[in-house]
């Protein structure tokens, strides 16, 4: 699993400089390609290096020390040992929501992050089997291709207010090289759509294996199906103020709760019913 994810990384990163290498030969033949390969080395070398403080900024997550949260350590801790892994940074998110996620390039430079809504709604059993889950997704390295997916999705978003500003209020005209009005209409409402279809495709496969695999490590698989019950139920009722971008790293979409959201067409995670009817049979057939 951590290969296949090292390997998806590689093939997404490589995917991402040729779009913008694309997009760039569209404004200005070679020069253009030349400047979108810049962008493009920019952008796929800030998300591997910077993914994980995108991550944490838009959760406006603060990182904790162990005087300032001891049970949350020694769960973080206990845990880590469990799964073999080096000790994370742990980040508390002050939204009422409960809901968490891991995020960082490697598990020697990774990061755990819960919200006060976890800590307070939900006991501690539940608590330790999101953990638990957020631990697998370390282990199994899903945390790199996750966070470098946000940031060229939020990478993408930007191009397409870009190109929706420069469709409104601009565009080439008959003489010149470059894409006319229209042409940049279109890419922003592509732009959009593909940085959805991007998620998509790199999150929900990756639940369903963080949720067992993260049932190994806790060894409780029905407090992780009781905890998404209540995290699912509870994001209906109140989605959480963040970019749509960053919605696949959180455990459960926290967005749910938004009836207008676009992110709803392409949900970035599997059915919550599903995942939790999995946990239900891992914990029958280990009973």
């Amino acid at each position: 699993m951590a290969f296949r994810n090292t390997l998806k990384t590689a093939v997404l990163l490589g995917a991402i400089g040729g779009l913008f290498i694309l997009l760039g030969s569209m404004f200005g033949g070679v020069g253009g390609a030349t400047i979108g390969l810049l962008i493009a080395l920019v952008i796929t070398g800030g998300s591997y290096w910077f993914s994980d403080r995108l991550a944490v900024r838009a959760a406006h997550a603060v990182e904790v020390s162990v005087a300032e949260a001891p049970d949350l350590h020694a769960m973080v801790g206990e845990l880590s040992s469990r799964a073999g892994l080096p000790m994370p940074r742990v980040y508390i998110s002050p939204s009422p929501q409960p809901n968490a996620f891991a995020t960082g390039r490697s598990p020697a430079h990774s990061a755990v992050a819960v919200t006060e809504g976890l800590l307070q709604q939900c006991p501690p059993a539940e608590v330790r089997a999101v953990l638990a889950h957020e631990m697998a997704h370390i282990r199994n390295r899903d945390i790199l291709i996750g966070s470098i997916a946000a940031a060229i999705a939020t990478a993408i978003s930007f191009l397409a207010n870009m190109a929706m500003f420069a469709g409104l209020f601009g565009g080439s005209s008959d003489e010149d090289e470059g894409p006319s009005g229209a042409s940049m209409l279109l890419m922003a409402i592509l732009a959009p759509i593909a940085a959805g279809l991007l998620q998509m495709a790199v999150s929900r496969s990756r639940e369903f294996e963080a949720d067992r695999v993260g049932s190994v490590i806790s060894g409780d698989p029905r407090a992780l199906a009781a905890a998404l019950r209540r995290l699912d139920q509870v994001s209906q009722r109140s989605p959480m103020d963040i970019a749509p971008s960053q919605a696949s790293a959180w455990i459960v979409n926290p967005l749910t709760g938004r009836r207008q959201d676009l992110s709803r067409l392409f949900m970035t995670h599997p059915p919550v019913e599903e995942r939790i009817a999995r946990l239900e049979q891992l914990a029958m057939a280990g009973a």
